[in-house]
């Protein structure tokens, strides 16, 4: 596995093919592939500037890309752009400050389709989180696969404290 800071830039062309499949597929087929891969090279362009920003690639023998997490540290105060504002609507913003800000927060994970039920995402997240004693991540409420997979590893969701919306937020305070 390959740790990657601001140099990610430097394979965000395949690192981008790489997320359009995982993240184009089922339970995310309504995506458009060419606006999902705009959108996302965007993004990694200003998230590699982002405090703490690392990203962790794994690649097959034959070196393809077979998984990938990307994340940073929170930082304060805390955003309300993305799905930052439905975050602090549904926690408050007492467990925000307690639970998120200056913890880990997991970006992206996604596992291609070749190297699924290889215990990849297991290890790619234990990998971005092993070194941090808190690390939070949102999960979409139609991604099933993706909740059952973060609620076996002992991940939890906060108290909800407002409006339910159809993101999940998950903390691991290891």
């Amino acid at each position: 596995m390959q740790t990657y800071g601001r140099d990610v830039l430097e394979i965000a062309d395949e690192l981008t093919t790489a997320y359009v499949e995982v993240f184009t597929a089922p339970p995310f087929e309504h995506r458009d592939p060419e606006q999902t891969r705009i959108a996302f090279r965007k993004r990694l362009e200003g998230d590699v500037e982002r405090d703490g920003f690392q990203a962790w690639i794994e690649r097959t023998d034959d070196g393809r890309i077979a998984g990938f997490v990307t994340g940073w540290t929170t930082p304060a105060p805390f955003r309300t752009d993305r799905s930052y504002g439905a975050v602090l609507d549904r926690l408050g913003a007492e467990q925000v400050e307690e639970l998120l800000v200056g913890a880990f927060e997991v970006d992206e994970l996604g596992v291609l389709e070749h190297a699924r039920g290889t215990g990849l995402a297991r290890r790619l997240l234990e990998t971005a989180t092993r070194e941090r004693s808190r690390a939070w991540l949102l999960a979409w409420n139609q991604n099933h696969d993706a909740i059952a997979f973060y609620r076996h590893l002992g991940w939890q969701e906060p108290e909800v404290r407002g409006p339910e919306h159809d993101i999940l937020v998950f903390v691991n305070a290891s």
